[in-house]
């Protein structure tokens, strides 16, 4: 764990030279090293395809901007933290001299489009327990790393979990807080993104602020 930021730092920079290599390379760093790499074949994207980095702590949102690179956000951060960073970030970004593009905000949202209050209640049971699964194993064997745990409340508050107009509303508030680009994680599966694409996109065919991916 303490060497995550050095690990992450090195392998970013390794892979920024291989796409954008255009002669045998090498590299002697702290974690790996290479000899003669050659990458083919050659990136289609200049200089090198976009990257995108999850961040949430306002350190890090502020690295993601400064290196020029896209933010992506979790998808249990309630919606007043989606606000609070996409405005951080459109702010450094603007610090660095450049134009901030909505879509360069990856926002993620897990989506179960339910018909009752029932099939609602069994869908955020669900999400609760995953969330707990994934915290067990986030925590280090002595404990040291263990940090401040989500209510259940707050799990399920930014959800698209419920009705069509349920799920509308809270991407209503999404939009109003700054969110372009939304990528959906389908907690109910292929029938509840089909009815999402029936039933709740068509609300925002013609807005220019809210892209569904």
């Amino acid at each position: 764990m303490e060497e995550a930021e050095e690990r992450f730092d090195e392998s970013l920079a390794v892979m920024l030279k291989a796409w954008t290599s255009d002669v045998p390379w090498s590299h002697r760093g702290k974690y790996w090293q290479f000899d003669d790499v050659v990458v083919e074949p050659p990136t289609a994207q200049k200089p090198h395809p976009p990257l995108w980095m999850g961040a949430g702590s306002p350190e890090s949102i502020k690295k993601v901007a400064t290196q020029g690179y896209k933010l992506l956000l979790d998808q249990y951060a309630s919606f007043e933290e989606i606000r609070e960073r996409i405005a951080l970030f459109k702010s450094e970004v603007e610090k660095q001299g450049r134009t901030f593009d909505p879509m360069s905000v990856g926002v993620t949202r897990s989506i179960n489009v339910v018909n009752t209050r029932a099939e609602l209640q069994k869908a955020y049971e669900n999400r609760i327990a995953a969330r707990r699964r994934i915290d067990r194993l986030t925590i280090r064997p002595d404990g040291k790393n263990q940090k401040r745990v989500i209510s259940d409340e707050a799990i399920c508050a930014g959800a698209l979990y419920g009705t069509p107009d349920e799920i509308a509303a809270k991407l209503e508030i999404l939009r109003d807080g700054g969110a372009a680009y939304v990528l959906l994680n389908s907690a109910g599966g292929p029938p509840s993104l089909r009815r999402f694409a029936h039933e709740v996109r068509p609300a925002f065919a013609d807005a220019s602020t809210l892209q569904p991916a």
